[in-house]
C-alpha cells in the first residue's frame, strides 16, 4: 500500500470517505448509472449534511456517521475518471483504500438488491477501474447496488445503464437506500462482516 495513503491517526480529521460514482449534469440524473449519487444524496439528507463544496473534482459535504467524521463525495469527473477525484482526496487527508467506501451500480443484481465487498477487482465497471488503477489498490470496500440486467442481449448496454428507473423500480429501490446508510455505519465501525451478513444479497 502506497506511504501517501497511511492512515490519519487525528481524531478530528476525516476518517472515511463515502463515494457515490456516477455522472453529473441533468441529463443522467436519476439513471441506473447514477445510484451512487443517488444513494450518498439519500445518506446526505438521512443525515442532515449539505453537499454544496466544491472540492477534489467532486461535490462533497462533511458528516459524522456513527461518530466518526466522513466526507461525502459525487465525483464530477464522468464515471470513468472517478479516480481522480478519489485519489485527490485519499493524498489530501492520508486515507488508506480500506477507509473508501465506494457505492455504484451493478448490472448483474435485480434491482433492490444490494452486495458489500471488503475489496476485489473492479468486476467490469469503468469508474471503480480507474479507481484501482490511480491509487493501486484493489483494497476498497463498496456497496454494488442491483440495476438489474438488460431487457434482453442485443439491447444496447449503455443506453440501458443510461436509462430512468421506472416507476416500479423506485419503490424497491427507496427501502434500499436505508440499508446502504445502514451498511456504511457499520463500516466505518470496523464491522463491515455484519453488513455483509445482513445486506449481501
Amino acid at each position: 500500500m502506497f506511504s501517501k495513503f497511511k492512515k490519519n491517526s487525528n481524531s478530528t480529521a476525516i476518517e472515511y470517505l463515502v463515494v457515490g460514482l456516477g455522472n453529473p449534469g441533468k441529463e443522467y440524473e436519476n439513471t441506473r448509472h447514477n445510484c451512487g449519487f443517488i444513494a450518498v444524496d439519500h445518506i446526505a439528507e438521512k443525515l442532515g449534511c449539505k453537499m454544496n463544496k466544491l472540492k477534489f473534482k467532486s461535490t462533497i459535504g462533511d458528516c459524522v456517521i456513527n461518530s466518526h467524521r466522513c466526507l461525502l463525495m459525487k465525483p464530477s469527473t464522468f464515471m470513468n475518471l472517478s479516480g481522480q477525484a478519489v485519489t485527490s482526496a485519499m493524498q489530501f487527508y492520508k486515507i488508506p483504500p480500506e477507509n473508501v467506501i465506494v457505492i455504484f451500480d451493478d448490472i448483474s443484481l435485480d434491482v433492490g438488491k444490494m452486495r458489500i465487498r471488503r475489496k476485489g477487482s473492479d468486476g467490469g465497471q469503468k469508474g471503480m477501474q480507474n479507481i484501482i488503477y490511480l491509487s493501486g489498490s484493489e483494497n476498497f470496500p463498496r456497496i454494488k447496488v442491483g440495476i438489474g440486467k438488460k431487457p434482453h442481449p442485443e439491447y444496447d448496454l449503455k443506453k440501458w445503464v443510461l436509462s430512468k428507473f421506472s416507476n416500479d423500480d423506485k419503490k424497491l429501490i427507496d427501502p434500499l437506500l436505508d440499508n446502504i446508510l445502514d451498511a456504511v455505519s457499520h463500516i466505518v465501525s470496523n464491522n463491515i462482516d455484519k453488513a455483509m451478513n445482513l445486506y449481501n444479497s
